[in-house]
Formats: C-alpha cells, sequence, structure tokens
C-alpha cells in the first residue's frame, strides 16, 4: 500500500495536488483503497472512487483542471483492458439505429427533476454566452440570440431543431422571430415537456431519430447532439441535414469537441454520463461535411462552458435537500463529479465548444458572425 500511494503523490505533485494537502484542490483521501483503484483502473478508478466516497476535494473542478493541465490522464491509462473498448469502438456501431434509444433511456430521462433543479428557466442543456453577463440565465437568452442571428432566422423560416431537448431553442425562436419550428427527438422525457413548453406555439415534435427525418426546410439547428451520433454516423447526418435543407438554406452546428481524433469517450463519462457518446474532433467534422457543406464560420465557445457548469453545479448544490428524497447519496456524488470534472476540462482546454456554419454550395454567404 505505501508503494501505490507514493507513486499516486508522486504523479500528484507534478500538477501540484497534495494528498490530505490544505490547498482548495488537495484531495482528502477516506480509504486507502483509493490508491490501488486508480492507479489500476484510471479514469474510471478516479471518478467511481469519488462517487464510494474514497476521497473528497474541496475544489474538485480546480483539481481535475490541474491534472488535466499536467496531462496525467495520459500516465494512467487504467491498463490493458480499458483497450477492448477503443478497439470495439473502431469496429461496431454504437450508435447504430437500433442503440439511439440507450443515451435517451439512461441519461435524459433520467428525471425532469434532476435537470431543471439546475438549469435556466428554458432548459438549456449546453454552454451560455457570457457575454457581459455574469448571470446564468441571462448567458442561455444571448446564447439562443446568437443563434437565431447567425441562422437569420425570420417569420417565412421554417426552422429543423435536430435533437431539441426540452425545446428551449425552439420556443425561443418561434416568439422571438415568428418562425415554425419542426423539432425532433427520441427522449420520451423531454419530449413529454417540449409539448407542453410550446403548446401555444408554430412548434412541431417529432419523436424519431434523426436518419428518420424528411421534409425541406430553410434553416436546420443542432445544439447538443452530434456528440451521441458516433463517427461512423457522421456522415450519414450530413447526408440527412444535405437532403432536408433548401439550397439558399442555412446549417448551425453546436457541439462540444476535442482536440484529437478517437472512436469513443473517457471510460468513466461512457459508464456513467453519456453511454455510446464521443466528441467529435474538428478533423472528424470537417471530413464528413466534405461534398456536403462550405464552412462559412467556426465560433470555440468553450471557456463559456466553464462558466455554464460552474453555475449549473452552484444551482444543484442548492437544489439538494429536495433532490435527496429522490437520489441515493452515490448518484448525487457522480452528478457533482460530473458538472466540476467537466469544467476543469473545459478550463484545461482538453475539450472545447464549436458553433459551426454551413451552407450547400452555390449559397451566398451569409452574416454568418450574428453580428
Amino acid at each position: 500500500m505505501s508503494t501505490q500511494k507514493e507513486a499516486v503523490e508522486e504523479l500528484l505533485s507534478t500538477a501540484g495536488v497534495s494528498i490530505n494537502g490544505t490547498d482548495p484542490w488537495d484531495i482528502q483521501v477516506n480509504d486507502d483503497r483509493f490508491y490501488r483503484r486508480v492507479l489500476g483502473d484510471g479514469n474510471l478508478g478516479l471518478g467511481e472512487s469519488y462517487m464510494d466516497g474514497w476521497w473528497d476535494c474541496e475544489r474538485l473542478d480546480e483539481f481535475v483542471f490541474r491534472i488535466l493541465e499536467a496531462r496525467l490522464d495520459n500516465r494512467v491509462s487504467g491498463g490493458l483492458k480499458y483497450l477492448w473498448p477503443t478497439f470495439t469502438a473502431r469496429l461496431l456501431n454504437f450508435q447504430s439505429r437500433r442503440r439511439a434509444g440507450i443515451i435517451a433511456h439512461r441519461h435524459y430521462d433520467t428525471g425532469n427533476d434532476l435537470f431543471m433543479s439546475f438549469l435556466d428557466p428554458y432548459n438549456q442543456y449546453s454552454c451560455g454566452f457570457f457575454d457581459g453577463t455574469e448571470d446564468l440565465h441571462q448567458s442561455q437568452l444571448a446564447k439562443m440570440n446568437l443563434v437565431c442571428r447567425k441562422l437569420d432566422l425570420g417569420e417565412e423560416d421554417h426552422l429543423l431543431d435536430i435533437g431539441c431537448g426540452w425545446g428551449g431553442l425552439a420556443s425561443y425562436a418561434a416568439r422571438q422571430t415568428g418562425c415554425s419550428v419542426t423539432a425532433v427527438n427520441i427522449s420520451a422525457e423531454q419530449l413529454h415537456y417540449a409539448r407542453e413548453f410550446c403548446k401555444d406555439l408554430p412548434v412541431h415534435f417529432l419523436d424519431c431519430d434523426y436518419r428518420e427525418i424528411t421534409g425541406v426546410y430553410g434553416k436546420v439547428v443542432s445544439v447538443g447532439m452530434f456528440e451521441h451520433v458516433g463517427p461512423k454516423n457522421y456522415r450519414a447526418f450530413m447526408k440527412v441535414v444535405h437532403r432536408c435543407l433548401e439550397e439558399d438554406g442555412v446549417f448551425l452546428l453546436h457541439t462540444i469537441g476535442r482536440n484529437e481524433s478517437g472512436p469513443s469517450m473517457d471510460p468513466w463519462y461512457n459508464k456513467y454520463i453519456f453511454p455510446n457518446s464521443v466528441l467529435p474532433s474538428m478533423a472528424q467534422i470537417t471530413r464528413s461535411v466534405e461534398s456536403f457543406f462550405i464552412i462559412e464560420d467556426v465560433h470555440n465557445l468553450g471557456p463559456h462552458y466553464d462558466r455554464t457548469l460552474m453555475a449549473w453545479n452552484d444551482n444543484f448544490q442548492r437544489a439538494l435537500p429536495r433532490l435527496r428524497d429522490r437520489y441515493a447519496e452515490r448518484f448525487i456524488r457522480m452528478w457533482e463529479y460530473y458538472l466540476l470534472s467537466c469544467a476543469g476540462s473545459f478550463r484545461a482546454r482538453t475539450v472545447q465548444v464549436w458553433q459551426i456554419v454551413l451552407t450547400k454550395y452555390g449559397t451566398p454567404q451569409p452574416d454568418c458572425r450574428g453580428v
């Protein structure tokens, strides 16, 4: 045990983190089994041992920021057993039509009460835009306004919203621009809420996989859904959008992305938060749009997601007294780890958020910066 502890101490020291230290990013170890678990299981063991209460940290976001900035995640990978999921992800399509509902059931259908305990009134489960504001709600209004301006939405437009969440963006776009919206989702919980949220608006909801979308639309948007499409389906997704977009239309893709291409997700996030999801790289996105679209603009909102996640966690912590009646302590620690470790990841710039404006060949260049 002492050798394992010394190994972990040495690793963490390179990131300026101490065990049982006094800085807010230092970890407090409650169970000595933590050392073996982290060395043996890497990121998965780190997250699971936090869920089990084997360690605590006053500023978990700062701890994760420091270990990622020091690239410690590349030095403790969890061994050969975690190469198998990566290998199978290269061979198999984990985001096929048959398997697409797994993420909806295991994450988005967890419970509307959970998500609405920390989201803004429009239930935007994606990066805000903190443009001259520190308020979460105002940042999400600014983000939706930015999307509408980049798409140049007007009352004559019919917008296709692929992966519409709880209907917040569809509601905002219809109210603010007068456009009509067709919104697509496969989450039963989200659709049930969204239909009520938008009941008096020109918004129509479809319960179907993106591969089943038909019709032609002047504008297309997809916010926070491309992360669930998977590398083997990127071209198929773009083909659907190309087929559905009018010749002079505009498509805005808003997605979390990573700096390097890969076939699979971090093992902890894949197991507990976003099963079968993959963050695309810019290289994968650009390859997927070849022969379909012109890339008109790329806007990196990554630093705004750090602030969004910290605001979500603040709201989540305030809601804990009423959430504890329904959710177990291990689940609550899992959700804390999710929100705060994600914030640390964006702070370390290992992940990004891109808004990408695309048009078909021959389309006049739009005013795609939203200014």
